[in-house]
């Protein structure tokens, strides 16, 4: 997995999440503070910004720039968030040198899961992002596992993202503004899963 992989990942999250702004800004209008997909849009916007002008020359710099960009220039919970996944990612691969390996991107992924969960102080089952992610983690490690290819690997975990984003609707949100709403927070698709499926599916795509 080359510099060159990842930057075209975030292009095509970027693309995704634009595609879809106001479907997620509808979901977190139902649940939340309806800013969601036009907050998501512009940091992700921000982040092709700050990637095409100053080229990253590795897969950790990458992530790192996309990290710090969004933590800087998104509102709400959701730059906080998805730049703290970016960020530890990037820091979990500093220092390597050459494309990253399956193994190593799937280790890297679970410590940027692991940083969201502690930041946002959300574990599965709580109707939020974590939702989405730590199941599309786990679809990874398993892939590792089982010697998959990368493109196996990230098609499972992007509909491991896909299912757990879906799951999410049945649940009583136990986090965020969402968790005020108690019993009518039930029956709604949570925004941040939502998104998450949509950056898991343009890794998928661009691996593919």
């Amino acid at each position: 997995m080359e510099t060159d992989l990842f930057v075209a990942w975030l292009e095509e999250a970027a693309r995704l999440v634009r595609a879809d702004r106001d479907r997620l800004t509808e979901l977190d209008a139902a649940i939340g503070d309806a800013d969601h997909g036009t907050n998501l849009d512009r940091g992700l916007t921000e982040v092709c910004k700050a990637l095409a002008g100053a080229p990253p020359d590795s897969p950790a710099r990458v992530l790192a720039t996309a990290g710090a960009t969004l933590i800087r220039r998104v509102g709400g919970a959701s730059g906080p968030l998805y730049g703290s996944v970016f960020r530890q990612m990037g820091k979990a691969l500093e220092g390597q040198s050459g494309p990253v390996t399956l193994a190593g991107f799937a280790g890297a992924f679970e410590e940027g899961v692991v940083a969201v969960e502690r930041l946002g102080k959300a574990a599965l089952g709580d109707k939020t992002m974590v939702d989405a992610l730590a199941p599309a983690s786990r679809a990874l490690a398993l892939a590792v596992r089982d010697g998959a290819g990368v493109r196996q690997a990230v098609e499972q975990a992007a509909r491991a993202a896909e299912e757990g984003a879906e799951a999410t609707i049945p649940m009583q949100a136990r986090k965020g503004r969402a968790s005020y709403l108690g019993e009518r927070s039930i029956g709604h698709e949570d925004p941040g899963a939502a998104s998450a499926a949509l950056i898991m599916a343009a890794l998928a795509a661009v691996v593919a």
